[in-house]
């Protein structure tokens, strides 16, 4: 063989491996996104799936142990679905009742998740309000006033 033929598969060979790689290191990419509902209805088609699925927390539900480092919850749909979560890892900030956790991971035995990864989602009451009602002489007063003393 010649040289130039033997440097292209070589190319193609190391572009191969790179393809692969990328592939296989980001199993997000390859997953699936589903509400709550439609995970519950085919679970067992998705056992082998990197799945992300949203719910709303509920409180009552969290059960946390520390010397093992996992996380236990419930979360629901609108519609009153409810599905168990087992999470190994630290417990996100903003961890309350009604708060969106999206979950990532893969459905285990009936109505439960094995979650690898948890994320919260701010509650409403965090976003700002309306740009047209922005009164800059509002906060202008109060960052010009001097602290308060204890």
């Amino acid at each position: 063989m010649k040289k130039n033929t033997l440097v292209i598969i070589g190319g193609f060979i190391i572009a191969g491996a790179i393809v692969f790689l990328l592939m296989a290191a980001t199993p997000g990419s390859s997953g699936v996104e589903l509400t709550l509902d439609k995970l519950l209805a085919t679970q067992d088609q998705h056992k082998d799936d990197f799945v992300t699925v949203e719910g709303l927390l509920i409180e009552d539900s969290i059960k946390w142990d520390p010397d093992k480092i996992e996380l236990k919850f419930d979360v629901k749909d609108n519609d009153g679905n409810l599905m168990h979560v087992i999470y190994n890892g630290t417990k996100p900030d903003n961890f309350v009742e009604g708060v969106i956790t999206i979950l990532e991971g893969s459905p285990t035995k009936k109505d439960t998740f094995v979650a690898e990864n948890v994320k919260t989602r701010c509650p409403s009451k965090y976003e700002g309000q309306d740009i047209k009602n922005y009164d800059p002489e509002t906060h202008k007063d109060k960052l010009n006033q001097p602290p308060k003393e204890q």
